[in-house]
This record gives structure tokens, sequence and C-alpha cells, in this order.
């Protein structure tokens, strides 16, 4: 294989690992000061009972963000080292403007995260609850500003704005035009909404495996309302984030909009796919169902809204279409199940709480818990899917429209080297990733102090 494409296959396999668990993270560390913002609210209310189980909800979700933090952070690492090893001319070309979201990513947002993570694991009995709470908030905020400047980073290579090009280099000429491009709010709300969906349906998951051996029961029962509640909020909110997203994708990346839905033809009243192949070498959508009008209205709110097709681009600036076109649908297929499996819970928990417990357990409630364990890794999924779409939709470019993929990798390093890299990164990761499992699963079976 040559090393351009093991020199992308490397990156994508260190980014999709690595972004396993920054979303968990940021979802628990949110989860994790509600519960102690719980503990504050009933300890003021005299509710000593409720406020010590809201502490030790948070006591125990924070057991199991220190473990994801810990390995988030050390497989972080070495996807900066592959820009200077693998992607020397990527980092010539953008290294005036990456610098700065970097650089303000480790001194504004880790360096936070990890100060008052030091409080939030050693500081209970050493500082006052406010505090206590307060340094929860920090982590939570600084995982969210962590997120923000990386996403800045990859949304300017989506749709770069405030640079001029110097001797083939893009260089920064507005800090504020540069950070702000058109992607970037778009998709740091539908990045952020996505990791707080993976931390409600892994709470809501662990949770409901507690209920169903009718372990721990009081926590469980407390972590299970919190996780289905914030499961269905997240997973609405998305739908609106996601929609927010594709209407950027539609103004800025025409392209990219026309490999997501198999469109081949420029028109209006576009239709929106909801099954179908794309054919590439007849230029058709094989096997289509679509409803009429739709894909003009969602993206414009206008049904007769124009929508470019794949017909108007060159046909060497396709992205991989089938790749694009699978991980997006089934995406947005994970994203209606998290809809109505969260949707359909919460109705049932609010209208009858005690059909999911102990001895007074129905069979529909029995089913929902199983089902709610097993989907832990959906969310997970469709992070990922949502990722690749969004990777691979832009390419043949690394940098839209400005500098190609294959134009970025280094010219001096043998595929033989990158492909035992490969080799060496898979055995390391493997490990780390059955460490992680068995410390979750360590702590999962300890369950919460008692």
């Amino acid at each position: 294989m040559s090393a351009i494409l093991l020199a992308r296959i490397q990156f994508a396999l260190t980014i999709s690992f690595h972004y396993i668990f920054p979303p968990l993270s940021i979802g628990l560390a949110w989860i994790i000061f509600y519960f102690l913002w719980g503990n504050l609210r009933e300890s003021r209310k005299g509710n000593a009972s409720s406020a010590d189980l809201y502490l030790k909800s948070a006591k125990y979700w924070i057991k199991l963000f220190t473990i994801t933090f810990a390995v988030g952070v050390a497989t972080g690492i070495t996807m900066e080292f592959q820009f200077g090893t693998n992607w020397a001319q990527y980092s010539r070309f953008v290294g005036d403007i990456f610098g700065a979201p970097l650089a303000a990513e480790a001194l504004m947002a880790f360096f936070l995260e990890s100060c008052f993570l030091g409080i939030l694991l050693y500081g209970e009995k050493r500082v006052s609850p406010k505090v206590y709470c307060f340094s929860a908030l920090m982590v939570a905020v600084g995982a969210t500003i962590s997120a923000f400047w990386i996403v800045v980073a990859n949304s300017w290579q989506q749709t770069p704005t405030g640079y001029h090009l110097v001797n083939g280099r893009a260089e920064l000429l507005n800090f504020w035009d540069a950070i702000f491009n058109p992607s970037t709010i778009p998709r740091f709300l539908h990045t952020i909404g996505g990791a707080l969906s993976t931390g409600a349906f892994f709470v809501l998951g662990i949770s409901a495996y507690y209920l169903r051996r009718a372990k721990f029961k009081e926590f469980a029962k407390k972590s299970f309302s919190v996780g289905i509640l914030f499961s269905m909020i997240t997973s609405w909110g998305m739908l609106f984030l996601g929609h927010h997203h594709t209407v950027q994708v539609y103004k800025t990346q025409p392209l990219k909009l026309a490999a997501f839905e198999g469109l081949w033809e420029s028109r209006t009243n576009a239709p929106l796919l909801l099954f179908g192949i794309p054919n590439e070498k007849e230029h058709r959508t094989d096997y289509a169902i679509t409803i009429p009008s739709a894909l003009s209205f969602l993206v414009a709110f206008d049904s007769k809204a124009p929508v470019s097709g794949l017909n108007d681009f060159p046909k060497e600036n396709y992205p991989p279409l089938i790749t694009t076109f699978i991980t997006f649908h089934l995406m947005v297929i994970l994203g209606v199940f998290m809809i109505i499996f969260s949707t359909v819970g919460f109705l049932l928990w609010k209208l009858s709480p005690d059909a999911f417990l102990g001895e007074h357990r129905k069979k529909y409630a029995d089913l929902f818990l199983k089902i709610a364990f097993w989907s832990i890794p959906v969310s997970f999924i469709a992070n990922q899917l949502g990722w690749a779409a969004a990777e691979v939709g832009r390419q043949p470019w690394v940098v839209y429209n400005l500098l190609k993929t294959s134009d970025s990798v280094s010219v001096s390093v043998p595929a033989s080297h990158i492909l035992a890299s490969i080799i060496l990164f898979s055995v390391i990761y493997s490990l780390l990733f059955i460490l992680w499992i068995f410390f979750l699963r360590l702590k999962v079976n300890k369950g919460p102090e008692v």
C-alpha cells in the first residue's frame, strides 16, 4: 500500500479510537455537576437523605469519569505527533492558523479541567460543598471549552476563512473570522449535543443494569431517572442541532450534502432520501425511497429551493460516495432510534416507575432495561459515524478547496515505517481498550459506596 493510504489509515485509527473517550468525559462531567448541584439544593432544603443520595451518585460517576478521562488524555497525544511525522506538508500549510486554537485549548481548557479535577477527586472532605460543586462545574466547562477549540481547528478545514495565502501556506489574517468560521458554531453544538447524549445513555444503561439485578436500588433509581430524562432531552436536541448543521452544509459545502443524500441532479423541490444505494457508474441512486420536496424545505424552509446535485461538480472532487452516504444515513438511523427509545422510556418511567422495580417489574419494563444496557454503545457509534461522514465527505480536500489530502503527506516517510506504527498503535490501543473496559467493569461490579 502507498504511504498516503497508510497515513490516512493511521490517522483514522488514532482519531476514531481517541474519539471514544472525550464525548463520554464531557457528558459525564455535566451529569456529575448536576448531581452535586442537587446535593447542594437538597441540603439547603434540609433533606439530608436526598442530599446524601445525590452526593453518593456523584462520587460513583466521578470514578468512571476519571478512568475515561485518563485514557482519553493518553490517546489524544499521538494525534498531534502525526501532524509532524506523516503530514508535514499539511502542517506547513495550516501551522500559522492552528497554532492559536491548539494553544488556547491547552492553556484555557486542559489546565482548567485538570486543576479542578484534582479537587473533584481529592477535595470532598477538604473544601466546602459549594467549592466542591464549583470544581465539578469547572471540570465540565473545561472539557466543553477544550472541545470548542478542537472543533474550531477542524471546522476551519471545512470552511476556511480569515486567512490569506503567502508562499503556498495559509497565514492568519483575522483571528475572529478564522475562529468563528461558518461551520464552527453548528459543528460545536452538534458535537457537544452528541457528547451529552453519550453521557446520558451511559448513565441510563448502567443504572438499568443495576435495576434489573435489584442492586443498589436507591442509587439506581436516582441515576436512572436522571439518565432517562437527559437521554430524552439530548436526543431531541440532537434532532434540531443536526438540522442546524445540515443547513450550514447546504450553504457552504453543497457537494458534501449531495453525497449525503445521493442527489445527482440539481433541482428545486429536492426530495429527502429515506432509502437508496448510490450508483456511481450510472449517476443515479437505485431503490430510492424519498419524500418529495422535503430536502429543499429542510435546508432552506422553502420546498422550491434549489439544491445542488453531484453532476454539478467535477468527478475528481467527489468524496468516496458509498462511505459518505452510508455513514451519514446510519448516523441518522441511530439518532432516530435514540429519540424513540428515550421518549418511550421516559413516558413509561413517569407513568409507572414501580413497573421497573424489583418484584413489581413488568415484562415490558424488563425488556426496556435490557435494551437500555445494550444500547450504551449506540451513542458512541453515532458519534463515530458522524465524524466519518463529516471527514470523508470533505475529501479529496484536507482543507476544503485549498489543499488536497494527496498533497499533504510527508514525502520522506516510507510506507513500511507507517505500517509498523499502525501495527504498534493497534496493539497499544487494544490493550488500552481492554484495560478501560476492565476497570469500568470492576467499578460497576463494586457499585457505589454504601
